[in-house]
């Protein structure tokens, strides 16, 4: 009686009829769906909210998004082992991916093996460094980001959070399935004049790396020795105004994880 009772219960949240995809349990009961809860059924997905205060500057999670190494995407991440469809209650997904996939976040043992076994986690990182006022700044597009570089764009003094778009979003690195080392970051002096001239703790990006190719280890090496600077790599900014704006990023809290998915929006 009990399981007939949470059958009825659900009824309206399941599927009519079974697919090749999703064969039927034997023995489970075929529940419609009423005609008042199929009706517009086309979900919005959008990348601006709150008439334009608030953007979504997270990349989304799909099996053609750029993975590091990887010439074809990332590739499958997502399964359904338990679907209404094959009878089960409710529908759960399972995922498995790279913590440093798509828009994330470096914690100080993603290049450093004393503090990964001293237990500097995402989880260790400070979430006010990660929220509050951010500059987006347009890097200029002959370069990587090198000392020269950083002295042009004359970030003020006091400014805590930078976020750095560059020839990575104008050619659309993150939309493509291949990992492409071409793409633009710090170069070492850059990240060293970073950290020794400005007030910057939270530095974004627009590719999978903040570090150049040709730098790739002395650049994060400069940028998390401190454990002061947190870096958000992956960011999407395209369509968006340079200027001042409330950054937030969350973290999820993998304890013993030295890097992570995160959700971050821009708000005017």
């Amino acid at each position: 009686m009990t399981s007939l009772l949470l059958l009825l219960l659900l009824s309206p949240l399941c599927a009519t009829a079974s697919i090749e995809a999703y064969p039927t349990i034997p023995g489970a009961a075929d529940i419609s769906v009423s005609a008042s809860h199929t009706d517009n059924l086309t979900p919005i997905r959008r990348e601006v909210y709150a008439d334009g205060r608030i953007f979504d500057i997270t990349h989304r999670y799909t099996s053609s998004m750029p993975s590091w190494g990887s010439e074809n995407g990332l590739g499958q991440f997502l399964w359904l082992p338990a679907s209404m469809k094959n009878g089960s209650l409710a529908n759960n997904s399972e995922m498995k991916l790279p913590t440093h996939t798509g828009t994330h976040v470096d914690a100080p043992g993603h290049v450093f093996d004393h503090y990964f076994d001293a237990g500097f986690d995402v989880d260790t990182l400070d979430l006010e460094v990660l929220n509050g006022p951010a500059l987006l700044v347009d890097v200029p597009r002959d370069t990587n980001i090198t000392a020269e570089a950083m002295k042009s764009l004359h970030i003020p003094k006091g400014v805590r959070r930078v976020l750095f778009r560059t020839l990575n979003t104008d050619r659309q690195l993150m939309f493509k399935p291949q990992f492409d080392t071409s793409y633009v970051g710090f170069t070492r002096d850059g990240a060293k004049w970073l950290v020794e001239n400005t007030d910057v703790k939270m530095v974004g990006i627009d590719y999978l790396s903040v570090a150049a190719w040709t730098d790739l280890i002395p650049s994060h090496l400069v940028f998390l020795e401190g454990r002061e600077i947190i870096l958000v790599e992956g960011l999407k900014l395209d369509n968006i105004q340079p200027g001042i704006y409330s950054v937030h990023c969350l973290p999820l809290r993998l304890l013993g994880a030295e890097g992570s998915p995160i959700r971050c929006i821009l708000i005017k």
